[in-house]
């Protein structure tokens, strides 16, 4: 039973429901809390078919109760696990029906890596808002570079995969080696260092920052913001190909162009020697050609002349004409054949519409037209004499069921009054000393009231 609010008239204290003050909490948590960043362990994920995740987080001293829908939890990378170290975002809300405070998620990733992708979300932003990802304020890069600089370790692989590019495509290209750590607590800086300098030398026309593939801590000193900043404000171009191609960092983004690897990066800066060669060998061959056309065409024009001299002469022309009247003999008898085939087709066409259109083929269709009617309706009657019979069944079990006599023949009876054949439903009805009929499955009773006892009375 529901109880109303209601307010004492002397002091007019208001009185709220459970409802209505867990609604006015969950509103209160929604709208004043922003979204909050939550680090913990996974603790009784359940998954149920809904699809949605029920899941706790916790830490050593304290835990919350945690909701991530099925359209959110379908973009997690990783399948969960009770007791993984997970970062959440999400939002602070109540569950009504509990009164439980819950945290409602919108994202979840691993916690390991996630406090860095997180810094890495928070630098890219800013650094965007700054313009300095902006594709107008990006520098073209030299076709044919005077001399490439490479700023990366000395002894790594990506060194040795940019050299081999870079004999293989194009060997009479200088290159010049700026070695620097790409891994650990002051590579940043030493690469922010060595791209200064470099830059204030100008030894080289386009600079390459690089390093091969790892993993996200490992190539973080690619993501510090001195160093971004130092690659926007370089005054040679500056190609980035860090890692392979699914790592992306804030070089990357900075950089004048991007490269997914050292060995792409080292295609992008290099021309093709091949394709050089090719292209000169093939303006030496249409050159060739233009000479070999001219000539061809001067032939030409002197076969052309020789012809027509040839032709002038009477022999050549009785030889025409007589061609030309084997030709028009030709014609004509082809034209004749064609004449009796149309003339063929047309009769046999004649004769098909003279057959279809004759009484006996329209007396035949109409016999098997009633023949298959005929099936149909008799098809049909019996179906619905059928179903009727199986309706008239059930209609006849459903009254059967029904009936108070199937009730009066598990041993009750019907209750009336003699004068007027009412129904006695309650014993207030009637009086001590009332005649009444008794009805039974088999016969009548005539019986008189002795007494009237209460349901909840005492025997």
């Amino acid at each position: 039973m529901q109880v109303p609010e209601s307010r004492n008239n002397t002091d007019e204290r208001p009185v709220l429901t459970v409802s209505r003050l867990n609604r006015e909490v969950r509103e209160l948590l929604e709208s004043g809390l922003p979204a909050v960043w939550v680090e913990g362990e996974l603790s009784n994920l359940a998954q149920p078919a809904s699809g949605h995740w029920y899941f706790s987080l916790k830490d050593q001293r304290a835990q919350i109760r945690c909701a991530m829908f099925r359209q959110r939890n379908r973009l997690v990378r990783f399948p969960p696990e009770n007791g993984q170290q997970v970062l959440v975002r999400g939002r602070i809300s109540l569950y009504e029906p509990r009164g439980d405070y819950q945290l409602i998620v919108e994202s979840m990733e691993e916690a390991g890596d996630g406090a860095l992708r997180r810094q890495f979300e928070e630098l890219r932003h800013k650094l965007e808002a700054e313009g300095l990802f902006a594709e107008e304020r990006k520098r073209p890069l030299p076709a044919l570079p005077r001399r490439i600089g490479v700023i990366t370790s000395p002894s790594g692989a990506a060194i040795r995969d940019v050299l081999q590019v870079l004999a293989r495509r194009f060997p009479a290209l200088p290159v010049m080696i700026y070695p620097v750590p790409v891994q650990g607590r002051d590579a940043a800086s030493e690469i922010r260092q060595m791209l200064e300098k470099a830059a204030r030398r100008g030894d080289a026309d386009v600079l390459l920052v690089t390093r091969g593939g790892g993993s996200l801590e490992d190539l973080w000193p690619f993501n510090d913001e001195a160093l971004a900043r130092a690659i926007a404000a370089c005054p040679i171009p500056v190609v980035s190909g860090v890692g392979h191609e699914v790592d992306v960092t804030i070089a990357d983004l900075v950089a004048d162009q991007r490269a997914p690897t050292p060995s792409a990066a080292a295609e992008l800066l290099s021309p093709d020697g091949a394709a050089w060669r090719r292209q000169f060998q093939a303006l030496s061959d249409r050159l060739t050609w233009l000479q070999q056309q001219h000539l061809g065409s001067a032939r030409q024009r002197l076969d052309h002349l020789l012809t027509r001299l040839r032709q002038q002469h009477p022999g050549r022309r009785l030889r025409d004409h007589a061609q030309r009247l084997d030709e028009l003999d030709g014609r004509l008898r082809q034209a004749w054949r064609t004449g009796q085939h149309l003339r063929r087709t047309r009769l046999g066409q004649a004769r098909q519409r003279l057959y279809t259109g004759s009484p006996r083929w329209a007396i035949r269709q109409g016999v098997e037209r009633t023949r298959e009617l005929q099936q149909r309706l008799e098809g049909a009657q019996r179906r619905e004499l059928q179903r009727r019979r199986e309706r008239l069944g059930a209609l006849a079990r459903t009254l059967e069921t029904v009936s108070p006599l199937a009730t009066v023949s598990r041993g009750y009876a019907i209750i009336q009054r003699p004068d007027n054949g009412a129904v006695v439903r309650n014993a207030g009805d009637v009086q001590p000393g009332d005649p009444l009929t008794a009805r039974l499955a088999q016969g009548r009773l005539e019986c008189r009231v002795e007494a009237i006892h209460d349901e909840d009375a005492s025997p």
